[in-house]
Order: C-alpha cells, then sequence, then structure tokens
C-alpha cells in the first residue's frame, strides 16, 4: 500500500489525486478545459478512484458540490469498501461584516455535509489575508475556527510562499499547508529553491501541488523531483483523466521511494525501434 503521512489525527495518502483533470482547468488553454470537462463524467471520476484507493492513495484534494464529483468519489467507495479522504478549498468572503459571517458559516455546514475531512480557504482567500508588512493573516481566524467548530481540520491553500511562515510564527490554528511545487517552477512566485527551503522549515505537513507543471513535465522527471526534494512527512498532489494514469503515476512513485526501476510499460514510436 502506498505510505502514508498524519494531519492531526488523520492518516492520508502522501500521494493525493488532485480535481483539475475532472473539472477542466487544464492551465493550458479553454478548449482543453472544455475537453476535460466533455470526457470525465462520474463513471470516469469513480474508475480513477477505485485504482487509487485500492493502492492505498485514497486522498481526494479539491472537493466541492459538483454532482458528477460527488457521485463519483460514492461509487468508488461503494465499489471499494473504503472511505476516501476528501480535502476541499472553498472559497470565502473576507469582509469582517454579518453577512460575510454568515456566508463563512453557510460555505462550512455545506462542505461539512460533502463528507470533508480537511478544509481549506482557497488561495484566493488565503492569499488576500497575507500581510507581508505586518507578517501576519490577520483576519482569517474566523474562517479558521468556523471550520474547527464545524469538525473538520483546517488549512490553509496558498501561493505564496510566506504563509506557512507567518501561519507558524503566529500560531493559526492550522494543521497543514499547500504550495505549488514543480521542477519547472510553473506557477512559482519564487525560485525553486527557495520554496524547497521554506517547505522543508514549515512546522506542518505541506501539500504540493502541480508536481507536472499542468502537463509540461514528463511523469518521470516531475514525481522523481517531488519525492527526492521533500520530506517523508509531506505529500504530492497529482491531477489524472484516466485509470491508467493513475496507476502509472503510483508505480513511478514507488519506484522513486523504493529507488528502483519502475515497472511500466514504455511509450512506443517507430524511432526507438534501434534500441531493441
Amino acid at each position: 500500500m502506498f505510505p502514508r503521512t498524519q494531519i492531526e489525527h488523520l492518516s492520508v495518502s502522501r500521494l493525493i489525486i488532485g480535481t483539475n483533470w475532472f473539472l477542466g482547468f487544464s492551465h493550458t488553454s479553454k478548449a482543453q478545459d472544455r475537453m476535460i470537462r466533455e470526457a470525465v463524467d462520474a463513471r470516469r471520476i469513480a474508475d480513477i478512484l477505485e485504482v487509487a484507493m485500492k493502492a492505498g492513495v485514497d486522498t481526494l484534494y479539491g472537493m466541492r458540490p459538483e454532482p458528477k464529483l460527488i457521485e463519483g468519489v460514492a461509487e468508488a467507495e461503494q465499489r471499494t469498501g473504503r472511505k476516501c479522504i476528501l480535502i476541499a478549498i472553498p472559497t470565502f468572503p473576507t469582509g469582517e461584516d454579518a453577512a460575510s459571517q454568515g456566508e463563512i458559516e453557510r460555505i462550512v455546514d455545506q462542505y461539512a455535509a460533502l463528507g470533508v475531512s480537511i478544509c481549506m480557504p482557497h488561495q484566493a482567500t488565503t492569499d488576500a489575508f497575507v500581510n507581508r508588512r505586518t507578517r501576519t493573516l490577520t483576519g482569517i481566524e474566523p474562517i479558521l475556527a468556523a471550520i474547527r467548530k464545524a469538525g473538520m481540520v483546517p488549512g490553509l491553500s496558498t501561493h505564496m510562499p510566506e504563509t506557512p511562515i507567518y501561519a507558524d510564527n503566529t500560531g493559526l490554528d492550522v494543521a497543514t499547508y499547500i504550495q505549488i511545487y514543480n521542477a519547472a517552477g510553473f506557477l512559482m512566485q519564487i525560485e525553486v529553491d527557495w520554496v524547497q527551503r521554506m517547505i522543508w522549515n514549515a512546522g506542518k505537513p505541506v501539500i504540493t501541488i502541480k508536481p507536472l507543471a499542468a502537463g509540461r513535465l514528463p511523469p518521470l522527471v516531475g514525481l522523481a523531483f517531488s519525492w527526492a526534494t521533500l520530506r517523508p512527512i509531506d505529500m504530492v498532489c497529482v491531477g489524472v483523466m484516466t485509470p491508467y494514469e493513475v496507476e502509472e503515476v503510483i508505480e513511478l512513485s514507488l519506484s522513486v521511494l523504493e529507488q528502483r526501476a519502475p515497472h511500466i510499460e514504455l511509450q512506443e514510436s517507430r524511432s526507438k525501434s534501434s534500441l531493441k
């Protein structure tokens, strides 16, 4: 079974299945987004998650009230007899008025009802609170408190490397962080080595996203870099569109972690005939 780590009381797989390639967020083009949305339905999601969960990769990142996602998760759980650990990254209002607080509570209740275990305000919310002058995230506390009160574990999804530093130093009630991390530096705000140092210094486990730079890195390259440069407590979240891709991602990841050759069939083309 795939190696695991701990986020507070929760045991989670170190490899996490992302949802961008279920829901149509390709970071490539509108046409690619449309292709994903049309190709991936609830049955395809269940097929992918079934393969993952049978290998011990039972953690899903990006849960949301999307019918095909809800149906796909439920079907995979029924097929495998296992519970899928759900991580959500909802967007919250950033105001301080009563209306905002009421909306925060509504969103929290909605995600708790979905069975979410770990709730992390989306980057669009988290990074709005980051204050480089005061080195704090003052104002985000009511959101985290509402998440905790609803029985979910709070974390922070961010694109800013400063966020874990400020959150650790000010004692925010969070149990994990999200960071973009890949060998290409895709969508990263500063150099890769700086982000790696921040991850290693973080006081909580870090979930790294976009390890393949949204398809710009081959799986072996992106996964080998991530697994080789993270701590044993950290995680890698990767998006896939087919059961074959999740099988390949799992085997490549295990081969790197176990320091062995991967047992996968390589792609074929006429130009490689001289190598056989």
